[in-house]
């Protein structure tokens, strides 16, 4: 899945989320999603990939699979990674890599709740349909923010960017995300 990536700045601090693929509602494949603790220290309450900062010597997706342990109680392996997105960029001092990776419905999902406050499953239909993003633009930026709205709520980037692009890779489209904005809210 992973095209070329963007070229790294060296001050960005490397990160990995996942894009955790399992079985949804009804058999269908769905995502996880999680909602963030209100405790965090940093970009608390929002919604997110699992994910966070590499540890040194890592690589994004043995980074990407211990968060996503450490976040979830879902243990994985490399050979569970079925790819990389492009990297993202973000206003915050991140180059988020997104790893896409197939979670057995016999895996247990269980929220650490110093870290997560809720983990929902979002069917890959919701993300296909054609009002699932949209787009606006913000006075501090001329590049396009993007949302994806999700229970009557807007998801912004990183997040919102790193599943639209997965949306565009499953319809066969070379879409890239990087220029895409985030809300100031997000740029701490």
């Amino acid at each position: 899945m992973r095209r070329n990536p963007e070229p790294q700045a060296p001050a960005l601090k490397h990160a990995a989320v996942t894009i955790a693929l399992t079985e949804g509602e009804g058999g269908d494949t769905a995502f996880l999603l999680t909602l963030r603790a209100a405790s965090l220290r940093t970009h608390s309450s929002q919604w997110a990939l699992p994910g966070g900062r590499c540890d040194p010597g890592e690589t994004p997706a043995q980074g990407a699979l211990r968060e996503l342990h450490e976040e979830l109680g879902v243990g994985l392996s490399e050979s569970d990674v079925l790819g990389l997105l492009d990297d993202y960029p973000t206003r915050s001092g991140y180059l988020i890599t997104p790893v896409v990776v197939w979670v057995s419905t016999a895996s247990a999902i269980v929220p650490n709740p110093a870290e997560v406050a809720s983990v929902h499953r979002i069917a890959i239909a919701a993300i296909e349909a054609e009002d699932a993003f949209s787009f606006t633009s913000i006075p501090e930026s001329a590049r396009r923010v993007i949302r994806f709205r999700y229970a009557a709520q807007h998801i912004h980037a990183p997040t919102a960017a790193l599943i639209y692009q997965f949306r565009e890779v499953l319809a066969g489209r070379d879409t890239r995300v990087a220029e895409l904005e985030q809300p100031v809210f997000a740029w701490k």
